[in-house]
């Protein structure tokens, strides 16, 4: 699966490669930085190319060293924190491999990293219901939520754990959903629901929906 930074443009043309230098990385690692300020600050549709450079303390003509079009920098915006979102390291983070406990691990990581980065995700939802490229990047990442979920039910399936009739890829999309709107309306929308609570309810209705004992 392509990741959000290996996206095309829209007219066809190929994302500009990785910089080849210690200094190239640098610039483009502060472009990025730079462009999620101005992103968060001033909004997807009001951000300029001109503010995320002046942020970046770059010169103007050097974005086009490393992007090509706003698009494309905010896909590598949405890059920089997809490790931390869809890939957390729920197996250093506790002892035990008991499922019940992996799955809190997991809902705490990811609430953890959706609260962190509210603003972020609030502009990429607003965003992809405007924008076909930011919505192709929306869905990509929300796949590979659900991939990844999809692989622990199997897991637990193979182990007897879960229920053997659940489609594995179809239940990881509905629970990662659920666990995605639930971050959403706590962390943007401002629903009062606290972070203990939110954990142990969504823990026990995934519990609940595989039928893990």
């Amino acid at each position: 699966m392509d990741s959000f930074g290996s996206a095309q443009r829209r007219d066809g043309g190929s994302a500009k490669e990785s910089p080849r230098t210690a200094r190239g990385a640098r610039t483009r690692a502060a472009l990025v930085a730079a462009a999620r300020t101005v992103f968060e600050r001033d909004g997807y549709l009001d951000a300029r190319l001109a503010d995320i450079t002046t942020e970046a303390k770059v010169a103007a003509g050097s974005f086009y060293t490393y992007f090509t079009s706003k698009e494309e920098i905010f896909a590598a915006v949405l890059e920089s924190v997809q490790e931390e979102m869809v890939h957390p390291q729920v197996r250093r983070m506790i002892p035990s491999d008991a499922p019940l406990a992996v799955i809190e691990a997991s809902n705490r990581a990811y609430l953890t990293g959706y609260r962190r980065n509210a603003k972020l995700m609030r502009l990429m939802e607003q965003v992809s219901a405007v924008d076909d490229g930011v919505r192709v990047l929306r869905r990509a990442r929300g796949r590979a939520f659900a991939e990844r979920n999809a692989q622990s039910i199997k897991d637990l399936q193979a182990r007897g754990i879960a229920d053997p009739e659940v489609d594995a890829f179809l239940a990881a999309t509905a629970l990662s959903a659920m666990v995605s709107r639930m971050a959403y309306g706590a962390f943007v929308v401002g629903d009062p629901w606290g972070m203990e609570d939110l954990v142990a309810c969504l823990t026990r209705l995934w519990a609940n929906a595989l039928r893990i004992t």
